[in-house]
């Protein structure tokens, strides 16, 4: 009869491990989602940037290091590899679209423009999501690490290789925004 309830518990123990791994593995997969959620977006983005280059050229070709420095900071964006690295780039293109859209605020005809505006408002969304999304993901990756950190399942964690992710963070200086409206 004891060979019984020591089976019992062994596999009652396999079982928890088991679910403890699973519930690891749902909280990776949802990571891994979630960035690519991300990255939906910023293709989105980088999409539209090149059309509100042109059309800001359009009305302001004289501001040529404008362009170059939105152009560089959408090539290094779209290049960025690691979670570090895209918030870096992000950041660099954020401040880069500010100095686009100043350029924009001296040039009333431009504003007006109904093109502009169409992609004001895209891009306007698009960043709407964007932070939307990030948020999702630093929660999901919060919500991983806590898991992965937590008593017993840390032990699991550190077995079966479960290693910590990167928050997508801001810079401090480009926490703000970026603006698209006049």
């Amino acid at each position: 009869m004891s060979i019984w309830i020591v089976a019992a518990i062994v596999a009652a123990l396999v079982l928890y491990v088991i679910g403890i791994y699973n519930r690891l593995v749902v909280l990776r997969n949802r990571i891994e989602n979630a960035w690519a959620q991300i990255d939906v977006q910023l293709r989105r983005r980088y999409d539209l940037i090149p059309n509100l280059v042109e059309t800001v050229k359009g009305y302001a070709s004289h501001e040529r290091t404008v362009f170059e420095r939105v152009t560089e900071a959408r090539a290094k964006a779209i290049a960025a590899g690691s979670v570090g690295q895209q918030g870096q780039a992000e950041n660099m293109l954020t401040q880069a679209l500010r100095s686009l859209f100043a350029v924009a605020e001296a040039y009333p005809q431009l504003r007006a423009n109904e093109n502009f505006q169409k992609l004001q408002e895209e891009l306007s969304e698009t960043e709407s999501k964007i932070a939307f999304s990030r948020q999702f993901y630093n929660d999901t990756v919060m919500q991983y690490d806590n898991m992965r950190e937590a008593f017993p399942t840390n032990a699991v964690a550190r077995l079966s290789a479960f290693g910590p992710r990167e928050y997508f963070e801001a810079e401090t200086g480009s926490r703000e925004p970026v603006k698209v409206q006049f």
